[in-house]
């Protein structure tokens, strides 16, 4: 088994004013990459969205040496890990044109029973997605300790939905965004991005907003009848 390896040129709706990589833009094609990986390893949609089974984000981490910009041509490689118990590591490797390293990451997905909407063992049902080493495998991403913040509300829009019926991971950077303004982004550049899903939020639902920027580093956590429902770290230079 090899990595998957697929070119990609940043168009317009990947970039931001300040023409550079929006993250929101690079978890949905990381996604998307993870997809077209494991359908090509044999765990297609018939073995488990047809099944009744969802494939969820648990947490995301990922360094980058530099922000890339719109036009630019990268290559952008997936690979598994070997899985844990019921978790499923997945690292992503950005490249520029001369073969740098761009971008460096590790993910952690888990299978979600659609009905009960709980997590699946994937034993149970016949998944089995083989991991690969490469050498360049970056820790798995840790916890993300409290902090104090000002706190707000926002509320799940269908717009911010996707196949699984919840709020898609790669939103949860754009509400970031959004915390930021595009005057912060277009004077800083991403350096790391961490984000930890600990309940799904379903449309409708109004999820208790606490963020705090200091010294480069954006923090922000939302929760969900009182219980965490994501946490996210961003530092910027």
């Amino acid at each position: 088994m090899s990595a998957w390896e697929e070119p990609w040129q940043l168009g317009a709706l990947d970039v931001g004013p300040a023409r550079r990589l929006r993250l929101s833009a690079l978890l949905g094609r990381l996604e998307q990459a993870s997809i077209a990986h494991t359908t090509a390893l044999g765990m297609g949609r018939e073995k488990t969205l047809d099944r009744g089974l969802l494939w969820a984000l648990s947490r995301i981490r990922l360094e980058f040496a530099r922000q890339p910009v719109y036009g630019e041509r990268l290559t952008l490689a997936t690979w598994p890990g070997e899985t844990l118990h019921a978790l499923f590591p997945r690292y992503y490797e950005l490249r520029g044109e001369s073969g740098e390293r761009v971008m460096l990451g590790c993910a952690l997905w888990l299978l979600m029973d659609e009905r009960t909407r709980t997590m699946a063992f994937p034993d149970e049902h016949g998944v089995c997605v083989p991991g690969l080493t490469r050498g360049c495998e970056p820790p798995l991403p840790p916890a993300l300790l409290p902090f104090a913040g000002e706190q707000t509300e926002r509320t799940v829009l269908y717009s911010d939905t996707d196949l699984n019926g919840h709020m898609n991971n790669a939103r949860y950077a754009d509400w970031a965004d959004d915390l930021l303004g595009g005057a912060y982004l277009g004077a800083h550049t991403l350096r790391l991005a961490q984000l930890n899903y600990q309940r799904e939020a379903l449309e409708g639902r109004t999820l208790l907003l606490k963020s705090r920027l200091q010294d480069g580093t954006l923090r922000a956590a939302g929760r969900l009848d009182a219980a965490r429902a994501f946490d996210l770290l961003e530092e910027f230079v």
